[in-house]
């Protein structure tokens, strides 16, 4: 299931490699290129802490961007809606945008729900095991519902939104996460500490 599917392309769509390697990019931005996976429930605190870990970055002089779930699909991936194949495609997509940004030595900090194991190994795939850190935004069900930021969970609830992840579609818990951060127990600002050291052997 984690494999990346065959897309069809072109005969006359070809690959081309720049001339500029990862270590040239590593020694002019003083930094190694990674994607910090978040994922959780909703109202986990994913979209806040990526942010402030992206806020926390540049005031170092890091090159960092956030790749967040809701804005991907206003444009790149708003013809897909929540369905388990739009959902992995939502997935395939922005991965492939976090690889991308990888490649130019940037540190994408990507904040999705994605809930099942099957698409964030597809994502770890896609990215590369190296630059792949998994983070898991451990936050129980219960505080992301009394917060509920977006008022998802009361809609879903009241059934106004099927397949709803934590409520009425289930969420896998990552077997090995790089780091679990539950926020509930930790600050912000705590939480971007622990990212940041482990971060730490990436930024010169």
């Amino acid at each position: 299931m984690g494999s990346i599917e065959k897309l069809q392309t072109s005969p006359q769509v070809f690959w081309h490699t720049g001339a500029v390697t990862a270590h040239e990019r590593l020694q002019q931005l003083g930094q190694q290129a990674a994607t910090v996976w978040l994922t959780g429930l909703s109202g986990a605190g994913k979209s806040t802490l990526a942010y402030a870990l992206e806020r926390r970055l540049c005031s170092e002089g890091r090159l960092a961007y956030v790749l967040d779930g809701d804005n991907l699909r206003h444009h790149l991936n708003s013809d897909l809606g929540f369905t388990s194949r739009d959902r992995r495609e939502n997935i395939r997509r922005s991965a492939e945008v976090a690889r991308l940004l990888n490649d130019a030595g940037l540190i994408v900090i990507c904040a999705f729900i994605s809930p099942l194991r099957s698409d964030r190994e597809l994502a770890r795939t896609i990215i590369g095991p190296d630059n792949f850190i998994e983070t898991y935004v451990s936050t129980p069900c219960a505080i992301c519902e009394e917060r509920d930021p977006k008022g998802l969970y009361q809609k879903a609830r009241a059934g106004l939104i099927p397949e709803f992840t934590g409520i009425s579609a289930p969420y896998e818990v990552p077997l090995e996460p790089a780091l679990a951060l539950d926020t509930e127990q930790l600050t912000i600002d705590q939480a971007c500490t622990r990212l940041l050291q482990h971060l730490g052997p990436r930024l010169r």
